[in-house]
Parts: structure tokens; C-alpha cells; sequence
């Protein structure tokens, strides 16, 4: 028998890899001769550089960049093991995590750190970029992305615009004469699991703006820079991509992805699968197990497990889920490929104690699942 574990992470406790080490080493209680692979999986956000580079044998490369608010941060991006994929988290240079509560501003925040990790990746030989699009401090549109990479943004003065997406409502002119020549035979996928558009209710500044510390006047003060430069970049560059699903991602970087690069804007679960080649990975294993911290209803909509099981149900592969907890909704995963899930936490408890004996829930589910499936093989 050969089983594939591929798991996205508990948050907090365990790595993907490290999940599915201790699902193998409980199955293995059960079925000690089986046949395991064990992979990381991620779905475009927070812990896609780890998967991937993990998942592809690559390595990680780490330099400063600026962050979110014009400061240095020390930043990281992964390099596929085929030596020419660079994956790039944009939360590692303009994410929310890297500012204090009272930090955030999306009116002057800027995602210029992210384009300086692609010339990073350019300068190590890159030829095509997996950009996530998550965790955003930022509602720029991508202007300070396509700064770094040598676009000019200017007022009516001539004079560069500062950074941040209230400063896009004096915009008057983009430079494009200046970008990088390597982009042109750059290809660049934003890993992208939301359909926002650039603007309006359902937009950027809408959505995402007050998470990012912007007050009511603030969403709307946003909202119109954002319209502007929208219309400046149909007028000026003939891309009319204010209504693209996806372009009002991380604060409008889709838009900017879309507009300065020609990115393809593809769901994050799709990209990871792809760079994993879990098609490949499925075609002679008899079970896939999956996992990930907590699943509910959201899990539907694009997160790793649901990835992994369209994946494998498409070669008729049955698969189980074991799993941190358990949300409203869940049920909605028999509808995407899980034929059934476990969770792991065996009673009510503090978080930290459920984080602290994380690994010993994990191991000690899988063995009563493997001994239950052993027991229905005897049954049969």
C-alpha cells in the first residue's frame, strides 16, 4: 500500500513536513510496510515559500529590502529546486506582521520592498516568479512594487509621488521608459485567492483597508486615489483592469501585477500543486491524507486540502483529512473531494496546551484511523 501525506501547517505548533511526519509515524503503528510520501503544501499565503522550497529540494536567499513604511527589514524569498522559480511571500516585505497595531497606515505604506525581492531574484538568475499575494500593511496598488522595478509615477509638477495610496489621487503622469529590460522574459504568477476587484464596495480599500488600520474617512479617501490611478493607467497604459478579479488583492498589488508585468493571477492551491506536481505525485498511491490547522466552511473556497483532494479525486483516489479542529461549515468539504476528517484535539483545553501536545494529537489520530481502515479491510 502507498499512502501520500500532504499537509498544509498547524499554525503555531507544527511545519507542514512536520505534520505529516507525525501522521506517517502513527499510521505506521498500523501499517508498518506501507509506502509513504510526505509533502508540504501550501496555498499562496503565509508558508508557500517553506513548502515549496522544501517540496522541490531549493533553497532560501535573504536580503534587505524596504518595508512597508520606507525602513529596512530583513526579507527572505525561496528559489525552486530548479534553480530558476523564485517564490516570494509579499507579506516578507510589506505584510502586516512587520508593523505595531499603531504602525499601520495604508495611506503611506508601499510595497516597493516586494518589487526589490523580484530584482533579487532576477539578479540569482530567475526567469519566472511566484508572487503571493497575502498579509498585506499596503493599498497602493502595486505602485511602489512597479517603482522599485523603475516605473516613475509623477504629479502635475513632474515631481515623484511619495509612497502610499493616498498620494495615487495627485497622480498625473507614469513613466514606464525606466523598467527593468528582464521583465520582458520574466514570467510572473500571483498567487491570488480572493476575486476582489480594484475598487469600489467590494474593492481594496473596502474590504481590506480598516485591517490595515484605515478609519471610515480613510476607506474612502483610498478608495477614489485608487479610482484615479485606475483611470489614469486605461488612459495612459491601455490596461483596464479595475474590474479584474483578483486586482484588489494585498492593497492592489494584483492590479499593479496585472498592469506592469502581465502577470497571470492564478488561485495560490493551484500554483503550489502544479510547482509539486501532485497529479504526478498521485498516480500509484492507494490513499491521500491531507490536513491543516483548522477546517470549516472557508476551507472550500481554495485552501490547501481542498486543493489536494480535486486533485486526487480526479484519479479516484479516496482521501482523509486529519485536522487541528473543526469550524462551522465543515461538511461543506465533502462537497470538494474529502471523504472524511478527524480532528485532533481530544478535549477542551487552553491553547497552549493544545499547541504543546500538537505533535502526540496528531500521531495518536492517524493510529486510530489507520486501525480503523485496517479494520474495515478485515471486514470486507
Amino acid at each position: 500500500m502507498k499512502i501520500a501525506i500532504v499537509c498544509d501547517s498547524f499554525k503555531e505548533s507544527l511545519a507542514p513536513l512536520e505534520v505529516a511526519a507525525e501522521i506517517k509515524a502513527g499510521f505506521s503503528r498500523v501499517f508498518p510496510h506501507a509506502d509513504y510520501l510526505c509533502l508540504p503544501m501550501a496555498d499562496g499565503g503565509e508558508g508557500t515559500v517553506e513548502a515549496l522550497v522544501q517540496g522541490t529540494g531549493g533553497e532560501l536567499a535573504h536580503c534587505s529590502v524596504t518595508g512597508p513604511l520606507g525602513t529596512p527589514v530583513q526579507a527572505f524569498f525561496g528559489i525552486n529546486g530548479d534553480g530558476r522559480t523564485a517564490i516570494i511571500e509579499m507579506a516578507a516585505a510589506a505584510g502586516l506582521p512587520l508593523l505595531n497595531v499603531e504602525e499601520r497606515d495604508p495611506l503611506r505604506t508601499t510595497t516597493y520592498g516586494v518589487g526589490q525581492l523580484v530584482l533579487a531574484a532576477l539578479e540569482r538568475g530567475c526567469r519566472h516568479v511566484i508572487l503571493g499575494l497575502g498579509g498585506s500593511a499596503t493599498n497602493d496598488g502595486g505602485a511602489g512594487f512597479a517603482q522599485a522595478l523603475g516605473a516613475r509615477f509623477l504629479d502635475r509638477a513632474g515631481q515623484e509621488l511619495p509612497p502610499g495610496g493616498a498620494a495615487l489621487a495627485r497622480l498625473e503622469r507614469i513613466d514606464l521608459s525606466g523598467m527593468d529590460e528582464r521583465l520582458s522574459s520574466l514570467t510572473l504568477e500571483g498567487a491570488c485567492d480572493v476575486t476582489s476587484p480594484l475598487t469600489g464596495p467590494q474593492g481594496a480599500s473596502y474590504v481590506f483597508g480598516p485591517q490595515k488600520g484605515a478609519s471610515q474617512e480613510d476607506v474612502v479617501r483610498l478608495d477614489e486615489a485608487l479610482t484615479h490611478y485606475a483611470h489614469i493607467l486605461s488612459e495612459q497604459c491601455g490596461k483596464d483592469i479595475a474590474t479584474v478579479p483578483g486586482a484588489g488583492a494585498a492593497g492592489g498589488l494584483g492590479a499593479g501585477l496585472l498592469a506592469f508585468t502581465g502577470a497571470r493571477l492564478r488561485p495560490g492551491v493551484e500554483i503550489v500543486s502544479d510547482q509539486l506536481r501532485l497529479a504526478e505525485c498521485f498516480a500509484d498511491v492507494d490513499l491521500v491524507i491531507t490536513g491543516e490547522g483548522r477546517m470549516d466552511g472557508q476551507s472550500a473556497q481554495g485552501k490547501a486540502p481542498m486543493g489536494v483532494a480535486q486533485i486526487a479525486k480526479a484519479q479516484g483516489k479516496p482521501v482523509i483529512a486529519i485536522v487541528g479542529s473543526t469550524g462551522d461549515g465543515v461538511d461543506q468539504m465533502h462537497q470538494v473531494g474529502i471523504d472524511a476528517f478527524f480532528d485532533t484535539v481530544p478535549r477542551p483545553e487552553a491553547l497552549s496546551d493544545v499547541l504543546a501536545q500538537a505533535r502526540e494529537n496528531v500521531r495518536r489520530t492517524a493510529a486510530n484511523v489507520a486501525a480503523t481502515l485496517k479494520m474495515g479491510m478485515t471486514m470486507v
